[in-house]
């Protein structure tokens, strides 16, 4: 038995969703693991996909993590599900980040805080490209942030 908490949970949530043992749902995740891709992947990469395996069980996050490096990629992915030709309403950012994790207003306000959406007079804007950051904050922030924000936004 695995003494890794954070693989345990996402074995755990796939179960729920697919109805497989615990056995089953634990050799499919490890499978997915260690399949091998196409293409060499950069330790960015590497990092990116893990995190998100680590921390996402399907389409719902099992937690917000507390480093600041794997908060971003959770935050990168999240913005997978807006459209950057759309205004929202903070109603609407509320429930489109409910589909993922119970406590939205977190990942909200987070969303603000990075700078990947803006807020003015309660509307909710995707934000052209990630602000400039401070070196101390840049050295805990994934190096190919803006890429990637670019790339997970929906067209």
């Amino acid at each position: 038995m695995t003494q890794d908490a954070d693989f345990k949970r996402l074995v755990r949530t796939r179960m729920a969703a697919t109805g497989e043992n615990y056995t089953t749902a634990r050799a499919a995740l490890l499978a997915a693991r260690s399949r091998p891709s196409t293409e060499p992947a950069s330790s960015t990469d590497r990092f990116y996909d893990r995190t998100v395996a680590t921390f996402f069980g399907g389409d719902r996050l099992v937690r917000i993590p507390a480093r600041r490096k794997a908060r971003v990629v959770v935050l990168l992915e999240l913005m997978r599900r807006f459209d950057p030709d759309r205004e929202y309403a903070e109603r609407e950012v509320s429930d489109l980040l409910a589909q993922a994790h119970e406590d939205f207003a977190s990942l909200r306000r987070e969303l603000v805080d990075y700078g990947y959406l803006t807020r003015e007079s309660g509307r909710y804007r995707v934000a052209a490209a990630p602000p400039p950051r401070d070196p101390i904050i840049a050295a805990e922030i994934p190096a190919d942030e803006a890429a990637r924000f670019t790339r997970n936004l929906r067209r």
